[in-house]
């Protein structure tokens, strides 16, 4: 147990001081940082290799953090979010309190709820949005498990997080839906 909440501690260190780490997910393993600092989020973009005008997803842990980063959270957002049978990240309007270049062109944001333990616990810790983007090189295949991360990105983050290090199950990338303020909806990835 020590070693887990030494290594939440460390994490939210690093990104409190604009660092980028590398964690397990709700999903696959992500790249991370703080939400709100455009230069941590310039970092992540150098580091997958993409083009800023690709949108990264954010992490959040509960509702009301949710709800500090959008102006009007569509009611059908929260069924989405409870009726998900997988974690499922939902592109909404109307953008607020985050790094300029983490919104859209359209102004949208890419938001998820997570609920797995250790992402959980991190963004709790954190009190922000945290980014959470795969772990791969952009183009290349995201890391299910640590063992999979490429060497190069394990050395370009500021922290590698310990936990759930020695997993080796499936682990996918969310679904992702488009939800405009007039409640409709398109499946970007399902």
């Amino acid at each position: 147990m020590a070693q887990y909440e030494n290594d939440i501690q460390k994490a939210v260190k690093v990104m409190r001081e604009g660092g980028v780490i590398l964690y397990p997910t709700d999903t696959v393993w992500g790249i991370g940082c703080d939400a709100t600092n455009p230069m941590a989020v310039e970092k992540v973009y150098k580091i997958k290799r993409r083009i800023d005008s690709k949108a990264l997803i954010c992490l959040v842990d509960s509702d009301a953090r949710l709800q500090r980063y959008v102006r009007n959270v569509p009611d059908v957002a929260w069924d989405i979010f409870d009726l998900a049978e997988k974690p499922t990240t939902i592109v909404l309007d109307g953008a607020v309190n985050l790094a300029p270049n983490l919104i859209a062109e359209d102004g949208t944001v890419a938001l998820r709820i997570t609920k797995e333990p250790f992402s959980k616990e991190l963004c709790y810790r954190f009190q922000k949005a945290i980014v959470s983007t795969s772990a791969n090189i952009s183009g290349m295949t995201p890391a299910q498990n640590y063992c999979d991360i490429d060497p190069e990105l394990l050395e370009a983050v500021d922290y590698v997080c310990t936990s759930r290090r020695q997993e080796k199950k499936p682990h996918v990338p969310s679904s992702i839906i488009r939800l405009t303020q007039e409640g409709l909806i398109t499946i970007i990835r399902k």
